[in-house]
């Protein structure tokens, strides 16, 4: 594998990818609704050679680049949506749709790998694997999600593919960085909501309701305080109550309270001890409070993402040969991803591209409305797949 004149080629096809990228980024399209982004990108892959199978999971597209053996599939992954959120950054190639926005990255994911498929259409004489592309719808969404319709729909067989990579772009690191794990990187994201049913009535007369506010305050502060008093803490986990509605004027006590909140895990049995305890907590107070209390979790929420430790070890290695960057070890993010899906199917690796850059002004978080990405460094991520893809499919 020639490292340089891989680079070299990706460089090449720079201007492509940024422009790719900006096109993308004009033309936003919410989770499940990607219709013209998977047509883009079918219709890329299709002009490079590539097999495509469209509609894998609903809006999902898939490319194959068979190898000389076939006998290792390694698949690449990208997500494809955007946000529901009103650009504010002021750039030429901002989103021309109203309240829509990709304010994630995934406009700078889905160039990297089409970049990445460009070049390797070029060099499948070279590939003894074959090489499987996951464009991947809804990974906004947080709880179906888009790879598991996709996982239901048969990509990740037919070639069979053994493992799976993919990366986020983020501006928590630094340009010029990949950040990664072994193990755990990423969060299982569990949304929940409660509603507290109680007795309104006026204000000046407590004792003759069921007053649902306060008895939804208490439920919050023992929420909070499981964290803090059962769980070790060596584990980590955040929980959050995000939204709180009820009342209607200052001198009426409200008939119910609704909250929802998020909690993040990295340990499976933490996760399903930290669900029981907020349902068992949510009822019981409401219970002793004469309220009847409805508590739900989302349903399929994404699980842990976790990145297999000897292939990570590995890609750690091909990252490191990339002239420019330099590889971090990090602590784990408490945000989710649904790539876990389909690294739960095929082990992997999930990691990082750095994006932050204090001189152009690029500081702003993921789902910021002013966030955005340091163009002169997506040939990195490109690379990247490209290096993964040659070293794992030539086994």
């Amino acid at each position: 594998m020639d490292v340089d004149k891989l680079r070299a080629e990706v460089l090449e096809l720079e201007p492509e990818l940024v422009d790719m990228r900006r096109r993308l980024h004009r033309n936003p399209e919410l989770s499940y609704k990607e219709f013209s982004t998977s047509k883009f990108v079918a219709d890329t892959l299709r002009k490079y050679g590539v097999e495509v199978t469209e509609k894998v999971g609903g809006t999902g597209v898939t490319g194959l680049i068979r190898g000389t053996s076939g006998k290792i599939t390694i698949g690449l992954r990208a997500d494809m949506d955007a946000l529901p959120i009103e650009e504010q950054t002021g750039l030429p190639f901002a989103s021309e749709h109203p309240g829509v926005m990709h304010a994630c990255g995934h406009d700078s994911h889905t160039a990297m790998l089409l970049a990445a498929a460009i070049v390797l259409s070029r060099h499948k004489s070279e590939l003894k694997g074959n090489v499987k592309f996951l464009f991947q719808p809804a990974e906004e969404d947080g709880g179906e999600g888009g790879a598991l319709p996709m996982i239901r729909d048969g990509a990740l067989e037919n070639p069979h593919v053994s493992h799976v990579f993919g990366l986020h772009v983020v501006n928590d690191f630094p340009v010029g960085t990949f950040a990664l794990r072994k193990g755990p990187i990423m969060a299982a994201p569990d949304g929940f909501s409660i509603m507290v049913n109680g007795k309104g009535g006026h204000g000046s007369a407590p004792s003759e309701t069921v007053d649902p506010i306060y008895i939804g305050t208490q439920m919050i502060n023992a929420i909070y305080g499981v964290r803090a008093r059962q769980i070790d803490q060596r584990m980590p986990v955040a929980v959050s109550v995000c939204m709180v509605k009820a009342g209607s004027k200052d001198n009426i006590i409200p008939d119910q309270m609704y909250m929802e909140g998020t909690l993040r895990t990295l340990d499976e049995s933490i996760r399903e001890t930290m669900k029981e305890k907020i349902k068992n907590i949510a009822e019981n107070i409401g219970g002793s409070f004469g309220a009847s209390v409805e508590c739900k979790f989302i349903d399929n929420a994404y699980p842990v993402t976790v990145n297999d430790p000897e292939i990570t070890e590995e890609v750690m290695k091909v990252l490191g040969t990339i002239k420019g960057m330099k590889v971090v070890d990090i602590d784990p993010v408490m945000g989710g991803e649904d790539v876990s899906r389909f690294l739960q199917k095929a082990p992997g690796t999930y990691y990082f591209l750095g994006m932050r850059n204090e001189k152009k002004n690029i500081v702003y978080p993921n789902h910021s409305s002013r966030f955005t990405v340091d163009e002169d460094f997506l040939k990195y991520g490109a690379i990247s797949h490209v290096l993964i893809a040659m070293n794992f499919a030539n086994k």
